[in-house]
């Protein structure tokens, strides 16, 4: 069992919730993660301060391999001069200096890539060419049975919900270029609300067997939520099981101060089918809560 845990959008600044980012951290050991994925906007306004502060709360969490990207307000928007000369400066400095990063774990190799773009697309983001052929030779040494998940803050698809949000630019080449490169997952943020689903369901695909899992964080820790994750905080826990993936939805339930899973979500790696137990796939092991959570 592979446990990896996928936060987002934690804004530090004002809009950054301390309750909630305390419920995070006491919850997150008890998840058991092998792996954590942050998928950017680590800050509000990229100011050296928020940086600080985002870093040292990266470092209460467990410690084990991550991978984490800048997103869209990780990057300057209103210091202009230093969004073109410099614009993941302050990132590099106190968050990681690769922006795009490759992890290799045992059953696992993710690839993260910054889909900021400050000087062409702030706001919706966009990969390379470039990116693609990093990516592509990321994986070109996986072992066969590994999973393969790509990271990018901005969506290649829409939440399937009424605030119709546009996607990043050429999102469907790279979906045809992900495919191609067998990658199971894309995990990613932006949105501000959980999404949960499979890139079927938005573009037809180069080879119908092979959708990819799409996993959408909301808001992981401020006050930015927005559609029906509106005030809400969430996070996912995707757990990997030989040919079965485990994702489950975990919301802050603010009467209770605390984390607790909300849904769960199963699928067969791509191309196999979901043999199992449903009696057994429906366990998790999480911390008990409310019963009147479910209510």
């Amino acid at each position: 069992m592979l446990n990896i845990l996928h936060i987002s959008d934690l804004h530090f600044g004002p809009p950054f919730v301390p309750r909630v980012g305390q419920a995070l951290l006491d919850i997150a050991p008890s998840l058991q993660p092998d792996a954590i994925v942050v998928s950017g906007d680590l800050t509000q306004r990229a100011k050296e301060s928020q940086f600080k502060d985002a870093a040292a709360f990266l470092q209460q969490l467990p410690d084990v391999p991550r991978v984490v990207i800048p997103g869209n307000h990780d990057v300057p928007l209103y210091r202009v001069s230093e969004r073109i000369r410099d614009p993941h400066g302050l990132y590099r400095k106190y968050i990681s200096p690769e922006l795009n990063q490759v992890l290799r774990i045992d059953g696992a190799v993710i690839v993260g890539l910054d889909s900021t773009s400050p000087r062409r697309s702030i706001t919706n983001g966009r990969l390379t060419k470039k990116q693609l052929d990093f990516c592509s030779a990321a994986f070109a040494d996986a072992p066969p049975d590994a999973i393969r998940i790509v990271v990018a803050h901005h969506h290649f698809a829409p939440a399937p919900d009424y605030l119709h949000d546009q996607t990043m630019p050429k999102a469907r080449r790279a979906i045809e270029r992900f495919v191609d490169l067998g990658v199971d997952m894309i995990l990613g943020g932006h949105l501000h609300r959980a999404y949960i689903g499979n890139s079927l369901d938005f573009y037809p695909g180069n080879h119908r067997d092979k959708g990819i899992i799409i996993v959408q964080s909301g808001t992981t820790t401020s006050r930015r939520g927005r559609g029906r994750e509106r005030e809400k905080n969430s996070f996912n826990l995707v757990q990997i099981d030989g040919p079965l993936i485990r994702i489950t939805h975990f919301m802050f339930f603010d009467q209770f101060h605390r984390f607790a899973p909300l849904s769960q979500h199963l699928f067969a790696r791509a191309g196999g089918e979901l043999q199992v137990d449903v009696s057994h796939a429906a366990h998790l092991q999480v911390p008990d809560y409310p019963a009147e959570i479910g209510k």
